[in-house]
């Protein structure tokens, strides 16, 4: 395959972008905010949906998992599709489905309808986002540019998800199906707008241009099954979750193998012996499934437990929107003077804090002494820590495989997410209408973060030791590669 970058702007020098480089990472960066609306609006919405379409948490739990698995286990086959049928054509195809079933599942009037809904809109984002992450890696040369771009396109993720806390309030008190019928607005613009702005000039070699659905089917159940173990395990015999677990062992062992016979393997399993690779994804899953899994008992915490509105639990969580602002603007100066492992250090262990402080919050807890310090260091933990995953786990890589590095990210941040749900709801106990039972099962599960963000902190630490030019700032970065 050509490794020619599709549709590279004219950059017109190595630290600056002219307008049309500019016009496509606006694109770029309007879809991944949608995704971010998306997900936070649902979150803030969750009590309102369980309420009215009779849910118990676990099944709760699933419209989220649905997506994020989804999301995930088909992010690698889509990320393959990117680098062997053009960017271009799986954005604008898969941007399209995205918008369609994202509003139809504000139609659902049971639970398995809106999960199902739920899981389509996941697939969509599936090959959606490795082809845009991929659009801006290929058209940017790495270096100082092109982190910058993806430090803009982590930053809109992380405002997306911010506004999406406040929106995703104001559209549930109205009526929560609005949290599924609002983002087909922008959805329509951003779609539009990439029709006529993306331009795919690379023409892909086809030549052995299979795909490995068998492995996407296996991983991806494989990654299900997990959930379904861990989610189940207080309410089943025993035997039936060893059951359940060894068959997605199974799964995902019949994954692995999978991959090392296809002579179009959805993953080249070569791409591994990047260290960075492999401890930014460790690291993301670890990261991901730590918020995720705060994010949903906090959110039952402020609703079931304490009574809040939609409206007041999305303008408390605001704040961890922080990184909206800081992350474009702060963090890039971090990156270049320290480098990538010494920001994120001290972002994990922001988070690690944050969680700490909620393992004994009491049901009477006031916003800006028990609530709020947790917030900020959230917000801040995002600021330092998201945009230089992203950089680190697509460092190095050659332009053909930028699609399925992206793609192995993405979906260690999905499968992250979806084991953070799981493990999250498990801990919390099963429902019950009793105050302090419930909140002793927040407590539990609140346990989960802290432990998560603990891991993480060893993971990426690990990378202080390493001396790498890959490592830091990026190649051509200068002063802020060597500081790794």
């Amino acid at each position: 395959m050509s490794t020619t970058p599709l549709s590279r702007p004219d950059i017109g020098g190595l630290h600056r972008m002219d307008g049309r480089a500019r016009a496509l990472l606006f694109v770029l960066c309007g879809s991944i905010f949608l995704e971010g609306v998306d997900i936070s609006m649902l979150g803030v919405a969750l009590p309102s949906i369980k309420a009215d379409l009779g849910l118990s948490t676990g099944e709760l739990q699933w419209v989220v998992s649905a997506y994020v698995l989804a999301y995930g286990g088909f992010m690698l086959l889509g990320g393959r599709a990117a680098d062997l049928l053009g960017r271009r054509r799986m954005f604008i195809l898969w941007l399209t489905v995205f918008v369609l079933f994202s509003g139809l599942g504000g139609f659902a009037t049971e639970g398995w309808m809106l999960i199902t809904a739920r899981a389509i809109t996941g697939l969509a984002a599936a090959f959606m986002t490795p082809a845009g992450l991929s659009l801006i890696t290929t058209s940017f040369p790495e270096g100082p540019l092109r982190n910058r771009a993806l430090l803009w396109y982590a930053g809109t993720a992380a405002g997306g998800f911010s506004l999406g806390l406040v929106v995703g309030g104001l559209l549930t008190a109205i009526g929560w199906r609005w949290v599924f019928f609002a983002p087909v607005i922008l959805a329509a613009i951003i779609l539009v707008m990439a029709v006529k702005l993306i331009e795919d000039r690379e023409v892909p070699d086809r030549t052995g241009g299979r795909f490995d659905v068998v492995g996407a089917l296996t991983v991806t159940l494989g990654a299900a099954g997990v959930v379904l173990t861990v989610v189940r395990s207080p309410e089943v015999p025993a035997g039936e979750t060893v059951l359940t677990a060894f068959l997605s062992a199974g799964l995902l062992i019949a994954f692995v193998l999978t991959e090392r016979r296809s002579a179009v393997p959805l993953i080249r399993l070569g791409i591994f012996r990047s260290a960075n690779l492999v401890r930014a994804n460790i690291a993301t899953v670890l990261f991901a499934g730590s918020f995720f899994g705060f994010q949903f008992i906090a959110v039952l915490y402020l609703q079931d437990l304490r009574g809040w509105s939609p409206l007041q639990t999305g303008v408390a969580l605001l704040v961890v929107g922080i990184d909206a602002v800081l992350a474009p603007t702060l963090t890039p100066k971090l990156v270049e003077r320290f480098g990538n492992y010494r920001v994120m250090v001290v972002g994990v262990a922001f988070s690690a804090v944050g969680y700490a402080l909620f393992l004994d919050i009491p049901a009477t807890a006031g916003y800006w002494t028990g609530m709020f310090p947790t917030m900020i260091l959230l917000g801040l933990s995002f600021t330092l820590v998201y945009g230089p995953l992203t950089i680190v786990a697509v460092q190095g890589v050659a332009d053909e495989e930028q699609g399925l590095a992206g793609g192995i990210w993405n979906t260690s941040f999905q499968f992250g997410a979806a084991l953070g749900l799981a493990a999250a709801t498990s801990l919390s106990g099963v429902d019950t209408a009793d105050d302090g039972a419930m909140l002793a099962g927040f407590h539990t599960a609140f346990i989960l973060p802290v432990a998560g963000s603990l891991l993480g902190l060893l993971v990426i630490a690990t990378g202080l030791t390493r001396p790498s030019t890959m490592a830091g700032a990026g190649a051509g970065a200068g002063a802020g590669a060597a500081k790794d």
